[in-house]
């Protein structure tokens, strides 16, 4: 059963989030939590951190009766889109303002139970 946790209008730029997100996509979720504990970018990987222990907690309140040591938990989706821009303007010389863009995103984390592969002994027949 898949849990779902959605992080909306994150201050960070969408290009470097996916950098952090392509590093967790498919992993456990103990070593996806490892691995942004670690991270050289702790400022970006803590709000990913924060939304994978999020994800865990949805997915067990969903599965009240089952333990999240028994299942082994992994990354099965994540996504990060662009939210909205804030325009401000800088000043610069000559009494002409630049244009500067801060720009958020929303991430979208999805997490599963890894599917059990069952030893199918079937014999081949000639």
């Amino acid at each position: 059963m898949e849990a779902k946790a959605i992080l909306r209008n994150c201050p960070l730029p969408p290009r470097k989030m996916r950098l952090l997100a392509d590093q967790v996509r498919g992993q456990k979720v103990e070593r996806a939590l490892n691995i942004l504990q670690w991270n050289q970018r702790p400022a970006y990987a803590l709000y990913l951190h924060k939304l994978i222990r999020s994800a865990v907690a949805n997915w067990s309140q969903k599965n009240s009766g089952a333990r999240i040591e028994e299942n082994e938990l992994y990354v099965k989706t994540i996504m990060v889109d662009g939210g909205f821009t804030v325009k401000r303007l800088r000043t610069a010389p000559q009494g002409r303002g630049y244009r500067q863009l801060k720009r958020t995103n929303h991430v979208t984390v999805v997490i599963d139970t890894v599917p059990v592969k069952e030893n199918a002994n079937t014999e081949v027949e000639n």
